[in-house]
């Protein structure tokens, strides 16, 4: 089973593993969220991560932010590297999450994590719709 961590402006990280845990109660342990603080330093926002991540050792991560370019992206970016430093290369990051992505995520949780970040890139393009 892949971890989903997700990394965004607070309170946005926490608000969507509450949504998500909401509609798949059983998954919520392999759900970790990391509000990023206004005022924290980068550095210590990635110390923070590392500690997180640091509790799904040796299991496929697929890490979601919010927003490109944006600092929890780039601590995310920071993270990524830093997992395949230390030679575990099954991590994968996406920015732009939504709630079609991360439940879609959750709900293919168990597929292999190339797998997993097409679904989750599916579902987080086909839940921008235009209605009427």
């Amino acid at each position: 089973m892949n971890g989903i961590v997700i990394i965004a402006h607070a309170p946005l990280a926490t608000a969507l593993k509450t949504c998500a845990a909401h509609v798949f109660p059983e998954r919520a342990q392999g759900l970790l969220a990391l509000d990023v603080q206004a005022d924290a330093p980068a550095e210590r926002t990635l110390d923070l991560a590392r500690e997180a991540v640091a509790r799904l050792s040796d299991t496929p991560l697929l890490l979601l932010s919010d927003v490109m370019g944006a600092t929890p992206c780039n601590v995310a970016t920071q993270l990524l590297r830093a997992l395949r430093a230390q030679g575990q290369g099954q991590a994968r990051l996406l920015a732009g999450v939504n709630l079609p992505m991360l439940w879609r995520a959750v709900s293919y949780q168990h597929e292999p994590l190339d797998a997993l970040v097409a679904r989750a890139l599916q579902g987080g393009s086909q839940g921008v719709r235009e209605l009427e």
